[in-house]
Parts: C-alpha cells; structure tokens; sequence
C-alpha cells in the first residue's frame, strides 16, 4: 500500500511547463524555417510523383 502512495506523490517526469517550453520552441523553429520546410515538402512529393510513375 506504501509503494501506490509513493508513486502517485513520485513528481519525476514531464511537467506541464516543460511540455510548454518545447512547444513553443518548436512551433517557433517550424515558423523560422518555415520556407525551407516547404521547399523540403515539395521537393520530396515531387520526387515520390515521378518515381510512382514511373513504376506503374
């Protein structure tokens, strides 16, 4: 029965403001990079288009 008590009082682990921090930095580096992330995008489902062509 100590050990339940024990976990459930256990605050090792993600936090809700470490879960926020990394969502906002990545939300931001998506918005920075967001023309490369683009150009990346496009560049690959090109690539897949042509390819699929070519196999059927």
């Amino acid at each position: 029965m100590n050990r339940i008590f024990d976990f459930l009082k256990e605050e090792d682990g993600i936090g809700t403001v470490e879960m926020i921090l990394i969502l906002v930095v990545l939300i931001s580096l998506v918005i920075i990079f967001k023309d490369q992330l683009t150009a990346l995008v496009n560049d690959i489902f090109s690539q897949i288009t042509s390819k699929s062509s070519s196999i059927y």
